[in-house]
C-alpha cells in the first residue's frame, strides 16, 4: 500500500460510481488496546460482502482522510484512512494505520464478492 493521493482516489471513486459493488468495512481498536490496558474501552465494527451502489464517492480531509459513499438511501463513510492501493483484482483497498503502523480502519470496494 502507498500513502493516499486524494486526486487518484477521487478518480477511482468516480470510475466506480453507479456500479454494484461489494463492500468490506471494519474498524478496530480492541485488538491492540485491551490486552495492554484492561480498563480501555474497546469498540469495532465489521461488514463484508454487502452489496452497495453509490451515487457518488468523495474523499475529504488533509490526512488522515475520510471517504464517503452517497447512496439513494443515505451515506456510508470511513475516516482515519492513510493508505490505499488498487490490487491485481481491481479492488480498491483503503487502510487507516495508527502511528505505530497498526490497522485501525479498512474500507474495500470490489466488483466481485470477497473470498472468505
Amino acid at each position: 500500500m502507498k500513502s493516499i493521493q486524494p486526486e487518484a482516489v477521487q478518480e477511482a471513486l468516480n470510475e466506480r460510481a453507479g456500479e454494484t459493488l461489494y463492500i468490506h468495512l471494519e474498524t478496530t481498536n480492541g485488538a491492540y488496546a485491551s490486552h495492554n490496558d484492561a480498563s480501555f474501552f474497546s469498540a469495532g465494527a465489521f461488514i463484508r460482502n454487502v452489496e452497495l451502489r453509490y451515487i457518488h464517492g468523495r474523499i475529504a480531509g488533509e490526512g488522515p482522510y475520510r471517504i464517503g459513499l452517497e447512496t439513494s438511501l443515505g451515506w456510508l463513510y470511513a475516516e482515519g484512512l492513510t493508505d490505499w492501493e488498487i490490487d491485481d483484482q481491481d479492488r480498491v483497498l483503503f487502510a487507516g494505520h495508527d502511528p505505530e503502523g497498526r490497522l485501525a480502519a479498512a474500507l474495500e470496494l470490489s466488483r466481485e464478492p470477497f473470498r472468505k
